[in-house]
């Protein structure tokens, strides 16, 4: 038995029912096999073992009082995965499928992520099983402030720096970040994701968005191509989605469908943006309000998004949204790049039929690094007392972009792997995380 299967029936014995977490362990663990043959250092002080167990998990119960007096209890976690490279840095996503095993998961693939930037930060997540959806401000700031009730002890500029993710934005790290000054008399860079008048960083919003399509655009350089003049369907219809959509249509692209949990519309004509932007940042509604501004475009209810004909994909909602009969028929439709703006979005046997039918396939890790960098940029503000423009924070993050891709390109190649992101992504980070593990001794 290898090292890596070894090391992976032990995680499938110890994480029952964790079915993410022990998808993505799987996928990291066989795709940076090559390395672990030429370093067999890493096995004698069981590197993988101890970059596989988090540092510490945090579970705390989370009660508040509706607006009708009513006492809820929510679930509330904090996955404090790997500080090899730096202070923990990771989302706190608000969603009722928020579980033990998918803050694992996600933890899991920060650590990478994280790497991959280039920025001094190590990985974890957080989050709740609490639905913001439909609450009154009243309601999520008593819910926010009970959270930072607990999560205070265990974070700190220098620390654990979370940010925001599914069900979690301005609002949220507003009254989360006030809780967090109440309660410690500190005034630091503790969260990311704050608002433009008490610390937070311009470009931040439309990071990931921005960052995917940039990573796209590198893929596609390295094929002589561009987005110009390119059919993209772009799942979601968050600050990810929205953005990359924004930014794929000012290089050149026609972005045709998006969707919403409830269902996705299609517009020949290309979506309109602004309308979007209005539903849903303005009016928290639904995608299905979008015939209200273009009553020629088509809504159709529940998944099917992927079966729009299109050049580019970039899946942008959430985990798992892509499976096996997607891929099929994204191929069949003619689909050339994958791009994933979501935390592992594609199922592994949709990445592995992608991948074999010659679609250009980039993972999240890398793709949608760009929000955690901008996020470190935040940090970085904060520590310094300084605001950067726009343009200098886009510029850092596009930089930032190109290097992540340069890296994961290299890497594969560097281990015969050429044009498959997916495993240079992970080389590419693990390498980094595993390096300074070593220096560091057992700990």
């Amino acid at each position: 038995m290898t090292y890596v299967e070894r090391v992976l029936q032990d995680i499938i014995r110890k994480n029952p029912a964790q079915d993410e977490y022990i998808q993505a362990t799987t996928e990291v663990l066989h795709s940076i096999e090559p390395v672990l043959d030429a370093h067999p250092e890493y096995e004698a002080n069981a590197l993988l073992e101890r970059l596989t167990e988090p540092e510490r998990i945090i579970i705390f119960r989370v009660p508040w009082v509706d607006d009708a007096g009513k006492t809820h209890v929510n679930r509330g976690f904090r996955v404090q995965y790997n500080s090899a490279i730096g202070p923990i840095k990771g989302g706190l996503r608000l969603h009722p499928s928020v579980n033990l095993g998918i803050m694992k998961f996600l933890g899991f693939e920060q650590i990478f992520k994280n790497s991959l930037t280039g920025l001094p930060i190590g990985g974890g997540k957080g989050g709740s099983d609490f639905d913001p959806k439909g609450k009154s401000d009243r309601e999520v700031m008593a819910f926010c402030q009970s959270f930072m009730n607990e999560l205070y002890r265990h974070i700190g500029a220098d620390v654990d720096v979370p940010a925001g993710d599914i069900g979690v934005g301005a609002r949220e790290i507003g009254y989360l970040f006030g809780q967090y000054k109440r309660l410690t008399g500190l005034y630091e860079g503790v969260l990311t994701g704050k608002g433009l008048t008490y610390g937070g960083s311009l470009a931040r919003k439309e990071a990931t968005g921005y960052g995917l399509v940039y990573f796209a655009s590198e893929m596609l350089k390295v094929k002589n191509d561009s987005f110009e003049g390119k059919t993209v369907i772009v799942s979601g219809s968050g600050n990810v989605a929205i953005y990359a959509a924004e930014k794929a249509t000012q290089f050149g692209a026609k972005v045709v469908a998006m969707c919403d949990s409830t269902g996705w519309v299609y517009d020949a004509e290309g979506i309109d943006l602004a309308a979007v932007k209005e539903i849903k940042e303005v009016k928290r509604g639904r995608i299905r309000e979008y015939l209200n501004y273009r009553p020629s475009a088509e809504y159709h209810d529940g998944k099917g998004i992927w079966t729009v004909k299109c050049d580019v994909a970039l899946p942008c909602a959430t985990q798992n949204e892509l499976d096996l009969e997607d891929a099929k028929t994204l191929v069949a439709n003619g689909c050339k790049l994958v791009a994933e703006g979501a935390n592992m979005p594609t199922t592994l046997e949709a990445t592995e039929y992608l991948q074999k039918n010659g679609v250009n396939f980039a993972p999240g890790k890398a793709a949608n690094a760009g929000g955690v960098a901008t996020s470190a940029l935040e940090m970085s503000q904060n520590s310094m007392r300084l605001s950067w423009s726009f343009e200098e924070v886009d510029s850092k993050l596009h930089d930032i972009m190109k290097g992540i891709h340069r890296n994961a390109y290299e890497a594969a190649k560097a281990y015969g792997f050429e044009g498959n992101y997916v495993v240079g992504a992970n080389i590419a980070g693990f390498l980094k995380v595993a390096e300074a593990m070593m220096a560091q001794g057992v700990c």
